[in-house]
């Protein structure tokens, strides 16, 4: 029969089995309640604070601390410690979490703050580190393989929980971007002329490729009884909503300051008062308009700070650069110069956004204005329409694959002085 001594020893390995069982269950059913709050969606602050708990009670760690690399960038964040103070946190130690690619012993570290710790555990996915715990503070008697088994799983779990958060956020804000350019592009396309006038003595055509579906670019005209048309075209700094919205308001402004008849001076110094009041001076549209009157033949027009639209009349070309300075980024335009040119026989004036000439080819050249002007001098004499097709094509054989790196918009009016007339299309 075994001895007493003997049956006390049997009874005080029951009891510390019994103790390693109930502190495995404890450890099971905190790692359960923060799995719960995982999917309660707990913030990433709770699940900081249940995992220094779970580190610090159910586990005994003396010495802790955990670093989360922050949304996309390289800056690492000391986000749970247990046994440290604030200050004690050196940030100069996230330089060398690069070394670890795996579970490591720290404790001969050339690095102050890292060798008071025992083991650093780095969590990673994917090859891409998302967390770095720094445990120290063991006992002899701990069993430390266990713990440093249960702190890893732990550790595993919470970081690739709050990595999901920030994945989830991220998709949310791309789908909110995605919303505010789809609205946004909606608004534009509700703002652009669907028909333009294409008369015997005068024709406009367009070419509209926003960027992405949503851009700054704008175009519009007005015909008057009297046989005077104006058109106009412009490109309103910025994107997204904030753009469409700006366009929509400048489009009102325009359509109730033309209206008015007044000469192209006061029009344009009305207008600009209209948008800096608006964006207070932190939004800036350059704007090109032009007025064509039938009976005088006479071509009047502003250019604030607008790429200079293209006139060839009869061979002659001229840049139709008079005008002023952008419109919105002063409250009053310090000097304006309305550009007068009197059109015989056969004209057509191309305008354009910066995109056009920002276009570039394979071999990284440039859509320049040499190019352009040639193009137009050669092929004044089309209609509109057949002017901004022949255009398309010798664009799209200019930058072969290249894509569009921007908006780009192109106004086309062709004029038929009298005598000159085209038949009606």
């Amino acid at each position: 029969m075994p001895g007493f001594s003997e049956l006390r020893k049997g009874l005080s390995s029951i009891e510390e089995l019994e103790r390693e069982l109930n502190l495995k269950q404890l450890q099971i059913n905190r790692l359960l309640n923060i799995t719960q709050a995982i999917n309660n969606n707990v913030s990433a602050e709770g699940l900081y604070n249940m995992y220094r708990s779970f580190l610090s009670w159910e586990i005994g760690v003396k010495k802790m601390a955990l670093f989360v690399r922050e949304a996309d960038t390289e800056n690492w964040h000391s986000k749970a410690v247990i046994g440290l103070q604030k200050e004690e946190i050196d940030s100069s130690v996230t330089a060398h979490f690069h070394k670890y690619k795996r579970l490591n012993n720290v404790e001969g570290d050339d690095h102050p703050f890292i060798r008071q710790f025992d083991v650093v555990i780095p969590v990673r996915h994917k090859d891409k580190p998302l967390a770095y715990v720094f445990i120290g503070g063991f006992e002899e008697e701990d069993d430390m393989y266990n713990k440093v088994q249960f702190i890893t799983t732990i550790t595993n779990i919470v970081a690739v929980a709050i990595e999901n958060k920030r994945l989830f956020r991220r998709q949310l804000e791309q789908e909110r971007l995605r919303r505010e350019i789809e609205l946004a592009g909606e608004m534009q396309r509700m703002l652009i002329p669907e028909k333009l006038p294409y008369k015997s003595c005068y024709q406009l055509d367009s070419i509209y490729k926003p960027h992405y579906g949503v851009g700054g670019d704008y175009f519009d005209f007005m015909e008057f009884d009297d046989g005077e048309i104006v058109f106009c075209i412009g490109d309103i700094s910025g994107k997204g909503v904030g753009a469409a919205l700006l366009m929509a308001n400048f489009q009102a402004n325009f359509h109730t300051l033309i209206n008015k008849r007044t000469d192209l001076d006061s029009f344009i110094r009305d207008l600009n008062q209209s948008v800096n009041l608006i964006t207070k001076g932190e939004r800036f549209i350059t704007f090109f308009i032009a007025s064509y009157n039938q009976n005088t033949q006479s071509l009047r027009y502003v250019n604030a700070g607008h790429n200079p639209p293209v006139l060839v009349n009869e061979g002659e070309l001229t840049l139709l650069d008079r005008g002023c300075t952008i419109l919105g980024s002063f409250p009053e335009i310090p000097e304006l110069e309305v550009g007068e040119v009197t059109l015989d026989g056969e004209a057509i004036i191309l305008s354009f956004t910066d995109g056009l000439t920002d276009l570039q080819n394979e071999s990284g050249d440039y859509l320049n204005e040499d190019i352009l002007y040639s193009f137009v001098r050669s092929n004044y004499r089309l209609t509109a329409t057949g002017f901004n097709k022949k255009l398309i094509k010798h664009l799209e054989q200019f930058k072969g694959e290249e894509g569009y790196p921007d908006d780009f918009t192109v106004l086309t009016c062709k004029i038929f002085t009298p005598g000159h007339s085209q038949a009606e299309v």
